[in-house]
């Protein structure tokens, strides 16, 4: 394990753009939902390796809640973070929001929580520092992380 104790959530923040082109939009003029979910997790991926500094996959994915349509020729902008580590694993929170290139205007329009995995050169699980929350909205959503895993890990001893 590295020397350094802990990352803070900064560190490995992403903003990702994207601008919806027709070729993402459905027979009604909306992303479709597949692209965002596509673009979710290409930026939680993102933030995921930062943090750890090793490849990571897609364990899970909790929850996408879709609020508001996102139309052809909006801008999308994504911001994902590291909610908190778990040894080898890694919640990472994704916040999407529209904007209207015409009048800047944002709408929150999307929002999704992600485990990735951390991975060694082996293919192998490996060990992640711990993140450290800083900002009120960090430590809220660093408490809220232990929280759906627990609900995580209920859900799956069902099976």
């Amino acid at each position: 394990m590295n020397k350094r104790k802990v990352k803070q959530v900064s560190t490995s923040q992403v903003e990702m753009t994207e601008l919806v082109l027709p070729n993402d939009t459905n027979r009604f003029g909306s992303l479709l939902g597949g692209r965002m979910m596509h673009w979710i997790d290409i930026a939680g991926a993102i933030a995921a390796s930062r943090h750890s500094n090793k490849l990571c996959v897609t364990a899970s994915v909790d929850e996408i809640q879709f609020h508001h349509p996102v139309k052809q020729g909006e801008i999308v902008i994504l911001k994902a973070s590291v909610n908190r580590v778990f040894r080898t694993s890694l919640e990472v929170g994704v916040r999407v929001l529209k904007e209207d290139s015409l009048t800047g205007d944002r709408k929150h329009t999307n929002t999704a929580y992600l485990t990735y995995v951390a991975i060694d050169e082996q293919g192998k699980p490996a060990e992640v520092l711990p993140v450290q929350p800083v900002s009120r909205d960090e430590q809220r959503r660093y408490a809220d992380a232990a929280k759906r895993r627990r609900l995580r890990l209920k859900h799956r001893q069902k099976k």
